[in-house]
């Protein structure tokens, strides 16, 4: 795998946790414990991935991203221990790929690592080949990216985690076909991660929330009670 991850956070257990779980997965880590010290090190120093935590020390996660954003294009994966919308979407704006609340499974952690590095992997092969730009999926209003992680309602722009687009592209593939929402795990979690019902419906309620911020009458997800969720592009 040989790939390197760095890992931000002030809390030495989960710095030492995550740690050995992703070594023993194959990946080289880095550990910081203050955001100063991790953006001097990142600069002298490229990581393959970061995960950052909200909350610490001297400069915080949000801090440390803006400035990794003036050199670095390095994907990013927020922790917090607050599951504040107001906290995620600041995140997503200023370029984060994911946001994963604490307390939380290393496993879906992990899950989350790779679906962030193989959307990576398959943008810089794209660019590499120097090939044409693969068609944004387009379905009524909405228009779906995947080659560059992009939503756009109506021509407006909406930010979504790797999470919630990879639910979104599983519905909107097949609009009015049912997705079960263990066909929608499988689509979002890749990797041997166990999810409840409610972590999907959560999905969901964030997706319609955040399409609602630029269309208030937004309704292209239905949910269809005890079968699941249904992309509507009419």
């Amino acid at each position: 795998m040989d790939r390197t991850i760095a890992l931000v956070d002030d809390d030495r257990n989960i710095l030492t946790s995550v740690s050995i779980g992703l070594q023993a997965e194959g990946f080289r880590t880095r550990i910081y414990s203050d955001g100063e010290t991790a953006l001097r090190a990142l600069r002298d120093e490229p990581a393959d991935l970061a995960v950052l935590d909200v909350k610490m020390p001297r400069m915080d996660g949000f801090e440390l991203l803006r400035r990794l954003r003036d050199h670095s294009n390095i994907p990013v994966i927020f922790l917090t221990s607050k599951d504040d919308e107001a906290d995620e979407e600041l995140g997503l704006a200023l370029g984060a790929d994911d946001y994963i609340a604490k307390p939380f499974s290393q496993r879906l952690l992990l899950a989350r690592i790779h679906a962030v590095l193989r959307r990576q992997h398959a943008n810089q092969f794209s660019e590499d080949k120097d090939e044409p730009d693969t068609a944004a999926m387009v379905r009524g209003k909405l228009e779906m990216d995947p080659a560059r992680h992009r939503v756009r309602w109506a021509g407006q722009n909406v930010a979504l985690t790797v999470t919630e687009f990879m639910i979104l592209e599983a519905l909107a593939q097949r609009p009015g076909v049912v997705k079960s929402r263990n066909q929608l795990m499988d689509a979002a979690y890749h990797e041997d991660v166990f999810v409840d019902d409610r972590t999907i419906d959560s999905h969901i309620k964030r997706l319609r929330k955040k399409f609602r911020q630029v269309d208030a009458h937004f309704d292209a997800i239905d949910t269809l009670y005890g079968a699941g969720y249904r992309f509507s592009d009419v």
